[in-house]
């Protein structure tokens, strides 16, 4: 199906423009994945974007997916609640000066328990460990529905949004094709 979707971009100047986010599970855990491992983020991108359609990456090679990670711009970095993964960010060096925020979110049992917003505080953190100008993140219509509100609470502005028309499948694919359990928010089918 056609349907709009806009995306948003927004920034950050300045380390001092973050607005700190308290986890309010204490047990939050943050943690780089020092080693590649395109089984594991394959699986993080999949249990984190499959019910927003993230699909740019679904058809990648085991090789794709190595070389991606592989290259010393880019870090991964996963926050578990009582030692399972609750959710993760990228973070891409793209000049020594700014850094995005490639892959940002949560596993489906863990949003609305206040973890996102501590989880983008850490993210935040580090990326401005590695900028000194800007970090930057795009989100879009089709991600989850605090996504943006996340973002701007924790200080990001909106620089620019596009929207165009694109072809989606009926549905998000989930986080495995054709297992895709019910979420509180979908109709019941009897």
């Amino acid at each position: 199906m056609k349907r709009a979707v806009t995306t948003y971009f927004l920034e950050m100047s300045a380390p001092s423009e973050l607005r700190l986010a308290i986890a309010r599970m204490p047990s939050l855990r943050v943690d780089q994945a020092q080693i590649a491992c395109p089984e594991l983020s394959r699986f993080l991108y999949t249990a984190v974007g499959g019910d927003w359609y993230w699909t740019s990456r679904l058809n990648w090679s085991y090789q794709q997916w190595e070389g991606y990670l592989q290259r010393p711009e880019l870090e991964t970095w996963i926050g578990y609640v009582d030692g399972t993964p609750a959710g993760y960010f990228e973070l891409e060096q793209q000049a020594p000066e700014t850094v995005e925020i490639t892959c940002f979110g949560l596993l489906r049992q863990f949003i609305g328990q206040g973890i996102g917003g501590a989880l983008l505080t850490a993210a935040i953190r580090r990326a401005w460990q590695r900028a000194s100008q800007r970090v930057w993140v795009h989100t879009c219509s089709l991600d989850g529905p605090n996504a943006l509100g996340n973002y701007e609470a924790r200080g990001f502005r909106l620089y620019d949004q596009v929207t165009q028309e694109s072809e989606l499948p009926d549905q998000p694919p989930g986080p495995w094709p054709n297992a895709r359990p019910a979420r509180s928010s979908d109709p019941q089918v009897s």
